[in-house]
Order: structure tokens, then C-alpha cells, then sequence
């Protein structure tokens, strides 16, 4: 999987399975081909459940980092969580190729879609995560019914420049201790599950491909979203002016729900309030 090292690969491999056995019994994984190699994703719930697709954040993120709303959200939907294609994670990317633009993450999520078996789906992400879900709702309208963006970046707002200084450190050479330093920066000090930090630092041994970026989504193509959206965000996060997001949405968006969840930050906000959080995802998926 491209691990820099076999201690490294098998540091990384740990992690992840400590992680994911807080998810719920009766998860299985499966390899979807696409385009850009084969996509590991992490499977569970009721296989009558309504599908829901779980994208999680850029950098050291995987989708083990639902584990703490996957117990409840199971209770009513299938779940699917991939890893995202050439980020770390247990996806394996075709060799010299790798999405390079928007349009090549929507061919990926269409083929990941196609090879699940689930033509329409209700679809969420975090941070990263969630600028590739709202392009793929944008770009890919009936396929998603409904769609959940938790603190997602560079939709409605940039990132605060305070957060790219302290970022790029790990950015320009990632190591377990930077990552760790800035993830305690960003998260104020707060507690957070060792297992997940550790998961966190495995990850800076793995040389991620460079990931797509490009503009915000277009104010025109947003004012036409016909998907009824829930955008939570996190009230202490570094990443970007809060209050600046949630008014930019709330103006653009013909159907949203928006929330602002106090005292959590951008990179604790999948894990950091699961109670609070699970009942805004529930409510609003099952409605």
C-alpha cells in the first residue's frame, strides 16, 4: 500500500484496525474497481438500510474516522465509508494515475456508486470530504437525495491564515510529532481518543498523492442545489471564519439546515460530540 517502510506499514495497519473495531459487529469491507484503482470501502448496517455515503477529511484521515457515528447511524442506514483514492487508507491507486480535477472525483464516486450497487444515495462528508461531497451533489444531482456537510472547507469560505502557518510544518514534511503538535493546536488542547491520534500519526508515513483542489463551487451553481442540505459546524474551529461560512450558505442554498455546534473543533468535530451530533444526522437523514 505504498508505506514508506514494513515498520511503518505495519504501524499504520494496527492503527487502523484498532480504530475500526469501534465500529459496529458486522462490518465487512469490499474493493470497488474505478477508473483510479481499487477503492477499500468499509461496510455496515441493515443491507435494507437506505444507503448512505460517509467521505471523510484530506490529510491523515481515512474512513475509520466515522467510528463514532456509525453505531447509530446504522440502526437505519447501509453504510459505506470509503478510503479516499490515493490519500492513506487502505484504497489501492492504478499506477500512474490519480484524480487530477473536480470532474475526475466525480468519475471516481460514480464508479464507487456503481460498483456498491446504489444508484441514489444520501451522501456526507467532513472537512475535505465535504468540498467532494457538495461537487458531487452539484455535478451529480440525481444521485443524492440528501447531503450532510460537516465543517466542510473551501465551499464557502477559505482557510484563516493562523491555520495554514500552523499547518505547513506537516504539510512541507510530515511527521508523527508534527501532526500530533498540530492537531493540539487546532483542537484547542481538548482530549482525544488515543487510538484516533495514533491513527492520526501512522499516517504521515504514507506518501499521499497530491489531492484535488480548486475553486469554491460556483454561487450560481449553489443557488440551484435542489438537495436538501445539513451544514453543522464547528463553533471553536481553526480552519475558517465559522460565522463567515454559515451566512455565505445560508444565502446561497435554497434548502438548508445549519447549526452551529459550540466548544469543538474542525478536526474533532466527527468524534467530539457524537451525541449531539448523531441526533442532528438521524433526524435530518430520516426525515
Amino acid at each position: 500500500m505504498g508505506i514508506r517502510s514494513p515498520y511503518d506499514r505495519d504501524r499504520f495497519e494496527s492503527a487502523y484496525d484498532k480504530v475500526m473495531t469501534k465500529w459496529p459487529a458486522g462490518r465487512e469491507a469490499v474493493l470497488v474497481p474505478t477508473p483510479f484503482g481499487e477503492t477499500y470501502v468499509n461496510v455496515c448496517g441493515p443491507a435494507d438500510g437506505r444507503p448512505l455515503v460517509l467521505l471523510p477529511g484530506g490529510g491523515g484521515a481515512t474512513s475509520a474516522s466515522w467510528y463514532a457515528q456509525t453505531a447509530q447511524l446504522a440502526r437505519t442506514h447501509r453504510l459505506h465509508a470509503p478510503d479516499l483514492i490515493g490519500a492513506p487508507g487502505r484504497s489501492v491507486p492504478a499506477a500512474g494515475r490519480r484524480p487530477r480535477t473536480v470532474a475526475d472525483l466525480v468519475t471516481w464516486l460514480d464508479a464507487v456508486l456503481d460498483g456498491l450497487g446504489t444508484p441514489v444515495v444520501d451522501l456526507g462528508g467532513h472537512s475535505y470530504g465535504g468540498w467532494i461531497a457538495l461537487h458531487y451533489a452539484l455535478r451529480t444531482p440525481g444521485r443524492v437525495r440528501r447531503l450532510f456537510l460537516l465543517d466542510p472547507t473551501q465551499c464557502f469560505a477559505g482557510f484563516e491564515t493562523a491555520y495554514l502557518l500552523h499547518a505547513l510544518p506537516m504539510l512541507l514534511r510530515p511527521t508523527p510529532r508534527r501532526v500530533r503538535t498540530f492537531l493540539e493546536w487546532e483542537t484547542g488542547g481538548a482530549a482525544l481518543d488515543p487510538d484516533w491520534l495514533r491513527l492520526q500519526e501512522a499516517g504521515a508515513g504514507f506518501p499521499s498523492a497530491r489531492p484535488v483542489t480548486g475553486p469554491h463551487p460556483a454561487p450560481e451553481a449553489l443557488r440551484g442545489l435542489n438537495a436538501s442540505v445539513l451544514l453543522l459546524l464547528a463553533g471553536s474551529s481553526r480552519t475558517h471564519d465559522t460565522h463567515l461560512v454559515a451566512a455565505r450558505a445560508g444565502g446561497l442554498l435554497p434548502r438548508v439546515e445549519t447549526d452551529i455546534l459550540p466548544d469543538v473543533s474542525h478536526h474533532a468535530l466527527p468524534h467530539a460530540a457524537p451525541e449531539r451530533l448523531g441526533r442532528h444526522l438521524t433526524g435530518f437523514l430520516g426525515s
